[in-house]
């Protein structure tokens, strides 16, 4: 052990007369932990956020939306010459439009999806989501029976009676603005439909306001003769810009994509604003700690100054002097700073793992949050309080670095 460290540690220490300044640096440690713990639980709650409303995003939805000006026609052989395309992993049509979704109980606006049940599970996680029935029974409906419907777990609770939601086999009634031109003007057309499937894809915007017909129903439905766009999916959504710039390139003018990260841009700004803004808020914990460590340096310098003329007569340098001071703070600041990145990390774990923090579904989109705390964000936290801490040795520990020692011993 150094000299300088040997006598840090014995001021850090010091009991009788010293005990009050002992007890500052005591709660300095504590600030110092808090404010460590309580910035990374705050990380890793944003993190958490943003990530599971990202993977639950991406499995609801398709990595990139492609559409050819003029119409689609043949969607066959579009899907196979956009499976061509480097890093796409799967194509599948789609139809979308509006209608009011009715039952004896309740009625709801829901956004219809024609889909094609054997290509849409290449691109969207709706079969491994399905709780009742299945994807494939959306074409196994004879013409005796009504067109079958896939609901969302929280549309089929609306359009039920209170506590018993719709169920397969039951059915339901659409009605879409095209309809018949009479002399009265249009009337809009109602069909009959059956639920085929209830689904839960975990995010609360689909699994409310979302149906899924077949892609031939939807066609009909909506008088359509071509889908609408076709849904892609990537083996990296990070490179999703890329891929999409690189569909353009390679179908031809006529086409455009749009990837997920553009399509919700500004969702994902608003929640990385958000997680900086409580970086910063919560980050003042640490500052606060930091004065309390200048607190306890300054008394101890002042209680101390005997002994640092006493160190200075017998030969010790200026800088030494410094340097006990300053690893006196540094001290207080790196256990504080492990004691709360130990404490942060255990906390969320135990949060994820239990699954204590459960948010409003209805305006997160998802109704529970696991902490990540992802290793870059740990180590910057842990850097910039010890950092911090360092920072507020300077003054006190150059303070007593000047101390003369002929004025410090005149009246002793």
């Amino acid at each position: 052990m150094s000299f300088e460290f040997f006598i840090a540690l014995r001021y850090l220490l010091a009991k009788r007369k010293q005990a009050f300044i002992s007890l500052i640096s005591l709660i300095s440690t504590i600030g110092v932990a808090v404010g460590v713990m309580a910035l990374i639980i705050a990380l890793a709650l944003m993190t958490g956020l943003q990530g599971e409303m990202r993977d639950r995003m991406l499995g609801s939805s398709a990595h990139i939306y492609a559409w050819k000006t003029g119409g689609l026609g043949d969607y066959g052989a579009e899907v196979k010459r956009l499976e061509q395309v480097r890093d796409v992993v799967g194509a599948a049509p789609a139809i979308f439009g509006k209608a009011l979704i009715s039952t004896p109980q309740g009625d709801a606006f829901v956004t219809l999806k024609g889909i094609d049940p054997a290509l849409e599970p290449n691109v969207t996680d709706i079969r491994r989501s399905i709780s009742q029935g299945s994807v494939a029974a959306l074409t196994e409906t004879s013409e005796e029976e009504p067109p079958g419907i896939l609901l969302g777990k929280a549309l089929a609770a609306q359009l039920g009676s209170p506590g018993h939601p719709v169920a397969v086999g039951e059915s339901v009634t659409l009605l879409t603005p095209q309809g018949t031109l009479s002399p009265m003007g249009m009337i809009p057309r109602t069909r009959r439909v059956r639920v085929v499937g209830i689904y839960s894809l975990g995010l609360y915007e689909f699994d409310s306001a979302y149906g899924f017909v077949s892609l031939d129903f939807a066609k009909r439905l909506f008088a359509k003769d071509a889908p609408d766009l076709l849904q892609l999916k990537v083996d990296d959504v990070y490179r999703a810009p890329e891929i999409a710039d690189a569909v353009m390139d390679q179908m031809g003018k006529n086409w455009v994509a749009q990837d997920w990260a553009d399509m919700n841009q500004a969702l994902f700004s608003a929640l990385w604003l958000e997680k900086m803004a409580i970086s910063i808020t919560i980050g003042l914990i640490v500052l606060v700690a930091a004065l309390n460590i200048i607190a306890s340096l300054v008394l101890l310098v002042m209680e101390k100054s005997r002994d640092i003329a006493i160190l200075k007569t017998m030969g010790t340098s200026a800088p030494r002097v410094m340097r006990i001071f300053m690893l006196q703070g540094l001290v207080i600041g790196i256990i504080g700073t492990i004691i709360g990145g130990v404490g942060g990390v255990t906390v969320c774990w135990v949060l994820t793992k239990y699954r204590l923090i459960h948010i409003p579904e209805d305006i997160y989109q998802v109704s529970y949050v696991p902490f990540i705390v992802e290793p870059l964000d740990l180590i910057v936290v842990l850097a910039s309080a010890i950092v911090i801490c360092f920072l507020a040795t300077i003054y006190p520990s150059r303070q007593a670095s000047r101390l003369d020692p002929v004025q410090a011993l005149r009246f002793e």
